[in-house]
């Protein structure tokens, strides 16, 4: 089933650096294999996706979320 989420890009301090969605509520999602384009600090963004519940991470900062699409939003 396909979710789609706002909120800001944020990397995390685990290893190479692990890049999670914070939402506007406050919930963190892992990005799986983001692309080039999300891998930076975004105030805002709208991703779709899908929540991989058959995917281990080593952050394990929250769900892991598998991109389908995303938009960058300009204020």
């Amino acid at each position: 089933m396909s979710i789609s989420l706002t909120g800001k890009i944020e990397e995390k301090g685990f290893g190479f650096g692990t890049w999670a969605l914070v939402t506007e509520a406050g919930e963190t999602y892992e990005l799986k294999d983001p692309p080039t384009e999300l891998c930076q600090a975004h105030p805002k963004v709208k991703i779709k996706g899908k929540i991989r519940d058959d995917v281990m991470t080593i952050a394990m900062i929250g769900p892991v979320l598998e991109i389908h699409s995303f938009e960058i939003i300009k204020d």
